[in-house]
């Protein structure tokens, strides 16, 4: 098949997992002999561009339509699979790539249709005030970046595109989990379009033994829960290693007992000998996750998951691949860690996560996914 992938890339470049999620995707497409074109500007090549531009082609950008347009004839494109679609693709970007008679795919990697900020979270907690409705909620919160003006910008284009057919353009959604995907159809989305497609993560390098450390990998913001894990851990020998940066890192910090060691955060690159050295990796989320890829990186390298028994985790966490939590109980946190320090237990839950990543999260069942769901979008015409 020949593939357009357009992608607003994000800022955080090769920690953002949507970013490494398209990149992925390309190569695993071109290793399987499609012809694929990546177009993913990001928001450093817009220098110069004053604030109003750059929010006038965040809700209709006549430089991305015509340049994909451009991209389809030179590449006889047959699919146009798009991500995130701001500040420099805006919508009309899908009406462009029906005008040349492509079908158009797109991923739901979040709740940017459904949300401003794409997170469904205002304040650290779970907000849904905008779901189902236009989203002038978040233009008063200033849920978009903490600006009214950003916020105000992203809900006129959310709200122009659906009054007038735009997102109607789409062939097939792709949401990255069922949790996702559900919340879109109670949104108002049509359900028929919308089907499951999980991330996956590449073949990874086993790990031996039960692991060293319980790790945690992320954003250090409060709906991430890390509290918790603190909380947890005032009564726990074991060691847990928190690797990344944000805004509540240094409270964390001075809440810290001594046998939690702090990291700033990573490159792509150095993730996988983290995790092969764990016992566990954590995810005390309190919010709606899609689908974090640190878990689906877990359990290619046969590392156990604990997490939050909230929004899609329980979709990724199952049967012997590691354990849910109940959000924000400290208790219970406690309970699944000391059950980890059990070796052959971690061990265990460690076959069961590599077993798991093989059924549902390897390239192999990726791309036989991705594939399908090409056919469905070419098929309806």
């Amino acid at each position: 098949m020949r593939v357009l992938i357009l992608h607003s890339r994000y800022l955080s470049g090769a920690t953002s997992g949507e970013n490494r999620v398209v990149d992925d995707e390309a190569r695993l497409l071109t290793e399987a002999g499609h012809q694929v074109d990546v177009w993913d500007p990001s928001p450093g090549d817009t220098s110069g561009i004053g604030l109003v531009g750059t929010a006038a082609r965040a809700i209709w950008s006549k430089e991305a339509r015509d340049h994909v347009r451009g991209l389809i004839r030179r590449s006889s494109a047959e699919i146009v699979h798009c991500h995130n679609l701001f500040p420099l693709l805006s919508p009309a970007v899908l009406r462009a790539a029906r005008s040349e008679d492509a079908a158009v795919v797109m991923t739901l990697h979040n709740y940017r249709l459904l949300c401003l900020p794409a997170t469904l979270i205002r304040d650290g907690r779970v907000c849904e005030d905008c779901l189902g409705r236009a989203p002038w909620p978040g233009v008063v919160h200033a849920c978009y970046r903490g600006s009214r003006l950003g916020s105000a910008t992203l809900a006129t284009s959310l709200t122009l595109h659906k009054a007038i057919d735009t997102f109607d353009q789409v062939k097939a959604y792709l949401a990255v989990s069922r949790f996702v995907r559900d919340k879109h159809v109670e949104a108002g989305w049509p359900g028929d379009r919308i089907h499951v497609k999980s991330n996956f993560a590449w073949k990874s390098e086993m790990r031996e033994g039960p692991g060293r450390y319980f790790l945690y990998l992320g954003r250090l913001s409060p709906e991430k829960g890390v509290a918790t894990l603190l909380r947890a851990w005032r009564g726990s020998s074991a060691h847990l290693l928190i690797v990344g940066d944000g805004p509540a890192a240094r409270v964390l910090e001075r809440e810290a007992p001594p046998n939690v060691e702090f990291r700033s955060a990573v490159s792509a690159d150095e993730v996988p000998a983290l995790i092969q050295q764990a016992r566990a990796v954590l995810v005390p989320s309190q919010s709606y996750e899609g689908q974090p890829r640190t878990i689906l990186e877990a359990y290619a390298a046969g590392v156990p998951v604990v997490a939050s028994d909230i929004g899609a985790l329980p979709e990724a966490v199952l049967g012997d691949s590691g354990l849910l939590v109940p959000p924000a109980d400290a208790d219970a946190w406690a309970g699944a860690v000391e059950r980890l320090l059990d070796d052959r237990e971690s061990e265990r839950l460690g076959e069961g996560a590599v077993q798991l990543w093989r059924d549902r999260y390897s390239p192999e069942r990726a791309l036989e996914h991705l594939e399908t769901a090409y056919r469905l979008a070419l098929a309806s015409g």
